[in-house]
């Protein structure tokens, strides 16, 4: 049976987010390991779980009466949450504006423009992503939100954002039941862990939740930031909105070993995924290791990869 098969007509294609599948690794993790799920975000519509948040930032605002017919979203963005954003507003039929920067995938900035987003697009370091190059993005949003009626979602400071991400934890212990021994995610503005860990913090026992980073940028687990280029994480600075209570531990995670186990899970577990994955996935197979056979640990794959076949990530030359 299909995933669509048992599931009534969507009246818009915002009912098409969520819900998504949760499987079980076999072929990348250790011997001797606790078992490691992965919950495949990339089918939601724009192929990424910044759908949840996007929809969530958007529709808490129309409750307020933040945001009403005639104005302009804005945000600054790595990619992934413009996408969505530009998807939700398109459907809504808001115009959007979207800062953004060479630093991240062209094919994330080509998925906004097709969408009809208005594009500004912030030079880089040589393609890094640098400590400052988030706050330029941000200035440069709250210049054009200070333009005319709009509605800045400003993604960091927006406390809806993580509300989208809790049906991730509802949907989890409906799938895999209170069995769940860790969780780990990569952080950038740290609401998908934060949402997930709402929810999973009132299983008895709570389960084990890690925040990951880039080895190269340890923000949260040595108070150090840097450059790096996994998209979307490792913002370089500590996200204003992450609440220390809600996890155990920060982890640095090496980036050339992320990139490698993303290439790995696409030929060997089949799933197809970008860099942020792959960090999500080393870092939970440490964990399996750690905690042994008869354990749980979740993760969850973040996007498609087919958002960096222009990249490097996926080039002939890397094994």
């Amino acid at each position: 049976m299909t995933r669509e098969s048992h599931l009534a007509t969507a009246e818009s294609i915002l009912q098409a987010i969520g819900n998504t599948p949760l499987v079980r690794l076999n072929k990348v993790v250790p011997p001797n390991s606790a078992d490691v799920l992965v919950k495949l975000e990339y089918y939601n519509p724009t192929g990424s779980y910044k759908d949840r948040m996007a929809v969530a930032m958007i529709e808490e605002a129309e409750k307020r009466n933040d945001l009403r017919p005639g104005m302009t979203v804005v945000e600054y963005t790595g990619g992934s949450t413009g996408s969505s954003l530009a998807f939700v507003c398109t459907v809504k039929g808001y115009r959007f504006h979207v800062v953004s920067s060479d630093a991240f995938a062209q094919e994330k900035l080509q998925t906004m423009r097709a969408f009809g987003a208005d594009l500004d697009v912030i030079p880089s370091q040589d393609g890094q992503v640098t400590p400052d190059l988030i706050p330029r993005m941000m200035e440069r949003a709250r210049e054009i939100s200070a333009r005319g009626p709009s509605y800045f979602t400003n993604q960091l400071h927006n406390a809806d954002a993580a509300k989208g991400y809790e049906p991730i934890g509802l949907e989890v212990l409906e799938q895999a039941g209170n069995r769940i021994h860790a969780f780990c995610a990569s952080v950038g503005t740290a609401h998908m862990l934060m949402g997930v860990a709402r929810v999973l913090r009132q299983i008895k026992p709570s389960p084990r939740i890690v925040a990951l980073e880039p080895a190269t940028s340890p923000i949260l687990s040595k108070g150090t930031s840097g450059a790096h280029r996994v998209e979307g994480i490792g913002i370089g600075l500590v996200p204003p909105l992450l609440d220390k209570r809600l996890y155990d531990e920060a982890r640095p995670i090496d980036e050339l070993e992320s990139r490698r186990m993303a290439r790995r899970l696409a030929r060997e577990e089949g799933i197809f995924a970008g860099t942020s994955t792959g960090m999500n996935v080393t870092g939970a197979c440490a964990l399996a290791r750690e905690l042994g056979p008869g354990h749980t640990v979740v993760t969850v794959a973040v996007d498609t990869g087919l958002k960096y076949l222009a990249g490097d990530l996926y080039g002939d030359e890397n094994p």
